[in-house]
């Protein structure tokens, strides 16, 4: 994607009295996320303490705006400098993150039948899953809840039918071709594969999430004493009938 491209395709679309979504791709790729940060950065400059929020997702941006200093016509224009001779920069990098996780049936009730979905050893969809780092897309769902992706087609498998009433904190999993880790116990339909003992959501750090948008993400294949050494809570959780 080039600079003259990403200012010709982007779209603008009001979306409250106070907000507008910038849509600058078709399609979820980890090329989009160096340009949605510089975009980010470029936003957060130009409309200084009239941003309210912004909210970067896999293709796209939401501008919250003060009313009270912008209006709709004004907001747009900012949008539109914002993204002209828009350039990723090594600067915009989020962090890199590597999380600890013990894989094991008894945490992770899906990982046999992943293993035997996708014709592999449960080595080996550890050993595939822990090889590359993953992008941070977006948080949602749960406060702390990464979107991460893009897992290998191998891998990929589809959201359980009927989600967990309960699913423990730290629960890492899979759904189509994306990747997550459950910062807090909540429902879920994710295909779980293991437990990392990392804090994923803290209200006394900065940021509250250990994750954001932009940062990646490398998981890390650890054993149970090192898990329980960590402060990791191995109460199985039992596989969906």
């Amino acid at each position: 994607m080039s600079t003259s491209e990403i200012t010709t395709t982007a779209t603008v679309h009001t979306v409250g009295i106070d907000s507008l979504m910038i849509n600058l791709f078709k399609v979820i790729h980890e090329d989009n996320v160096p340009w949605l940060l510089a975009a980010g950065a470029r936003l957060r400059s130009l409309f200084g303490e009239q941003l309210i929020d912004l909210v970067p997702s896999y293709t796209t941006l939401l501008v919250h705006y003060d009313l009270l200093h912008l209006d709709n016509r004004q907001a747009r224009a900012l949008v539109a400098e914002a993204l002209r001779d828009l350039t990723p920069t090594l600067s915009a990098a989020g962090r890199a993150h590597v999380l600890p996780v013990w894989y094991d049936p008894r945490v992770g009730p899906e990982l046999g039948s992943l293993a035997r979905r996708s014709g592999l050893s449960t080595k080996d969809v550890i050993r595939r899953h822990c090889e590359k780092p993953y992008q941070v897309f977006a948080l949602g769902f749960t406060p702390g809840f990464a979107f991460m992706g893009l897992v290998e087609e191998t891998l990929a498998a589809p959201r359980l039918r009927t989600p967990r009433k309960r699913v423990a904190a730290g629960s890492v999993g899979i759904a189509e071709r994306q990747t997550a880790a459950y910062p807090s116990v909540s429902p879920g339909g994710w295909n779980l594969i293991g437990r990392t003992p990392s804090r994923l959501f803290d209200t006394t750090q900065d940021g509250f999430s250990l994750l954001r948008p932009g940062d990646s993400v490398q998981f890390s294949a650890i054993s149970h004493s090192e898990f329980i050494h960590l402060g990791g809570d191995d109460t199985p959780l039992e596989a969906q009938p």
